[in-house]
């Protein structure tokens, strides 16, 4: 008994809460979903909020049904009853992608009124891994006062900002850049991100 529940536990770790709110930037959450489920060790619980539904339709080509059909479950995003809301569901972490200030402002004050919300808050008591993919710019003071707030209390600020040094030419690598890192980042990487090795120098031995 004792080794399948070890067994289940360690499955349970595989699961995957993926947060999809109304800041632009939709295709970071579609790409993450596209990415997961070509990997069956990994089980995808999707929430999205009603601006992330709206935002998703207006700014890409993918339908509210077609996205959420990419992962293996999906909640309303109402719910906050579902088991998403419980430390007793395991799982590796969560990541919103993209996060609105809206959402990341309900995640520093702890306000879970949504299932993202709820689900987020879970996430941070339960000592696991909380990304928000912040898509704001400029930032005002309120914005960076909640993204302190945010990292203060565990999330992880992790911004889309695009990295050009792998000399990306597609709107679709410079995405799948920053999907990579933060998968790397709760310890679910699909394929490994490529590492800086210093302009083509000889590192320093030693």
């Amino acid at each position: 008994m004792a080794e399948r529940a070890r067994r289940d536990m360690a499955k349970d770790t595989r699961r995957l809460v993926v947060g999809i709110s109304g800041a632009s930037g939709s295709l970071y959450g579609i790409r993450l979903l596209e990415r997961l489920r070509d990997d069956p060790s990994v089980e995808t619980h999707l929430a999205i909020s009603a601006s992330g539904k709206r935002t998703l339709v207006e700014e890409t080509t993918w339908s509210v049904k077609e996205v959420e059909a990419l992962a293996d479950v999906v909640y309303d995003n109402r719910d906050v009853g579902a088991s998403l809301a419980s430390g007793s569901f395991h799982t590796a972490g969560m990541i919103v992608a993209p996060c609105s200030i809206k959402t990341l402002a309900a995640l520093a004050g702890c306000h879970a009124d949504t299932l993202i919300a709820r689900a987020g808050d879970v996430t941070l008591k339960e000592g696991r891994p909380l990304l928000a993919l912040v898509r704001e710019t400029p930032l005002h003071v309120g914005h960076l006062r909640q993204m302190l707030a945010f990292a203060e209390m565990g999330g992880i600020v992790f911004p889309p900002v695009p990295a050009f040094y792998q000399k990306p030419t597609t709107v679709e690598e410079i995405v799948d850049h920053t999907v990579a890192r933060a998968l790397e980042r709760v310890g679910l990487g699909w394929e490994p991100v490529p590492e800086w090795t210093g302009g083509g120098r000889t590192p320093p031995r030693g």
